[in-house]
């Protein structure tokens, strides 16, 4: 088990990395614990070496071709921690300003979050039952 403080944004999160067996890892930021998947994780007699990463969703399938790439645009960020309860969008869809694009239980509290302006999400980052961090991203709008 290694712990670690990191500062991103001026915020302190208290790290905490657990290797469990192969690629899987406990990770616990500020009392959550989450069960993550390394993608290039070490040999199991190798020390676990954790960097800061942002946290991030895998992203979902590419769908039929949109107008923009896949990805572009203006990402739309979780204003703060807390459980994607709802995902009211999907890919190539079009928005409006203002459009209801997921749904975030923060302390015990539904939070909207919803398209900063016009424009067809190009990447869904989060999933429902999904925790994320402030600052998180949740859709990509171009």
């Amino acid at each position: 088990m290694k712990e670690y403080k990191f500062k991103i944004g001026g915020k302190q999160y208290d790290v905490t990395v657990s290797p469990k067996e192969g690629n899987l890892y406990d990770v616990t930021v500020n009392g959550a614990t989450y069960e993550v998947e390394a993608e290039n994780a070490p040999a199991a007699a190798a020390p676990v070496q954790a960097t800061p990463v942002q946290q991030t969703a895998a992203p979902a399938p590419a769908a039929a071709p949109k107008a923009a790439p896949a990805g572009a645009g203006e990402k739309v960020n979780s204003p703060l921690p807390g459980v994607i309860i709802e995902v009211s969008v999907k890919e190539g869809q079009a928005v409006k300003a203002g459009q209801k694009v997921a749904v975030l239980e923060a302390m015990k509290m539904e939070n909207e979050i919803a398209a900063p302006k016009d424009g067809t999400i190009t990447a869904i980052h989060v999933n429902k039952g999904d925790s994320v961090l402030e600052g998180a991203p949740v859709v990509t709008i171009a």
